[in-house]
């Protein structure tokens, strides 16, 4: 069966609530502290929805991951402890996050690969994001796909690991 990645609407809410607690269940187990705090929670979804940030990758009928993509948009990145390797527009994303039942798939990786050709189709070839540094998984994802660890960033108190990638520009 094959997947899309699409803008999430309003009516998708829950199940995205559904996915989100699951991670942050999974965060948990994991020992991290990442997502402890109550964040992300229903209102950050719908703040994702509002400002057409909220996306979705799909599977027949089911939502099967989610994540928000901003350009331009995460103030927190200029004050990196560190540095970026471009000053461009980039695409951030954050609160990705797989269903339960699908773990194991690869689909982390296929969601980034959605994300990336988003960033192209925008003509912008900088993703940046950032995990805790206590996120094993996600950094072994930015290591295979090619993200550069730049330095530190802060939210909410917490720093966190940022990472950049520099997409490859047709010519």
């Amino acid at each position: 069966m094959s997947q899309h990645f699409q803008k999430a609407n309003v009516t998708q809410s829950s199940e995205i609530w559904t996915i989100l607690q699951q991670a942050i269940a999974r965060r948990k187990a994991d020992g991290s502290d990442q997502w402890q705090d109550g964040y992300p929670n229903p209102e950050v979804i719908q703040s994702d929805i509002n400002k057409n940030a909220a996306y979705v990758l799909i599977e027949g009928q089911t939502i099967i991951g989610y994540c928000a993509l901003l350009i331009n948009d995460e103030p927190e990145y200029q004050n990196i402890e560190g540095q970026w390797i471009t000053n461009d527009d980039f695409v951030v994303f954050h609160r990705v996050a797989i269903s339960e039942s699908q773990l194991g798939k690869g689909l982390a990786k296929k969601l980034m690969q959605f994300i990336e050709a988003f960033a192209i189709n925008n003509n912008i070839y900088s993703i940046k994001a950032d995990t805790n540094f206590d996120n094993h998984a996600m950094m072994a994802i930015f290591d295979s796909l090619g993200y550069v660890y730049c330095g530190e960033v802060y939210f909410r108190g917490t720093p966190r690991r940022a990472y950049e990638k520099v997409l490859e520009q047709k010519r």
